[in-house]
């Protein structure tokens, strides 16, 4: 493993252990073996590569997400409820293996004005997000409906943002899957 891959492991290491706000560039170097300037010269900052580290651990965690939901199939005469249901189980099942960098998550997004390329990785991330929720727990074809899966999506992505906010303040009142899916009987749209 070369001295930027060493970084970025250390560095997400030192985000899950430490926390992001907590880690500084003489924590990442010594659990990379490197020395301090390897930050400078591959990353420019030890903000930088903090970012890049959350933004892998982000994409980590989408990843694991995402085949949490499609390694299990839905169960013959799944109706959308049980489906919606079972997703929003898994979807909060999977804050837990990730929760320091779900929780730096939130630095990242509140310096995205500051700094462009990480507000389009994030946008890219949302947007992938959106597809996918919408096609999982609505069944869309994002290619055949674009705009439906757009809308749905963004409703589903708001969710899972409040839900997961929830659960890093307060887990023990974050509503479960089954409070979700009984709130939807209380909706009148």
């Amino acid at each position: 493993m070369g001295n930027r891959d060493a970084l970025l492991s250390a560095a997400h290491s030192c985000v899950v252990t430490k926390g992001f706000n907590h880690t500084s560039a003489r924590d990442v170097t010594a659990e990379a073996g490197v020395s301090l300037a390897a930050i400078g010269y591959h990353f420019g900052s030890t903000e930088a590569l903090l970012t890049e580290a959350v933004l892998r651990g982000i994409g980590d965690w989408a990843q694991d997400l995402g085949h949490l939901l499609t390694d299990d199939p839905a169960p013959a005469g799944e109706t959308p409820r049980e489906r919606f249901t079972r997703v929003w189980a898994a979807v909060l099942a999977s804050f837990e293996d990730h929760r320091k960098i779900l929780a730096a998550s939130y630095a990242v997004m509140a310096r995205a004005d500051d700094l462009p390329d990480v507000r389009r990785r994030l946008s890219e991330g949302i947007d992938t997000a959106r597809r996918t929720l919408a096609t999982l727990l609505a069944g869309i074809d994002p290619a055949t409906d674009p705009e439906r899966t757009r809308q749905v999506g963004s409703l589903y992505y708001a969710i899972l943002g409040g839900l997961l906010t929830q659960w890093l303040v307060d887990p023990d009142s974050t509503p479960s899957a089954t409070d979700l899916t009984a709130a939807l009987t209380h909706l009148r749209v």
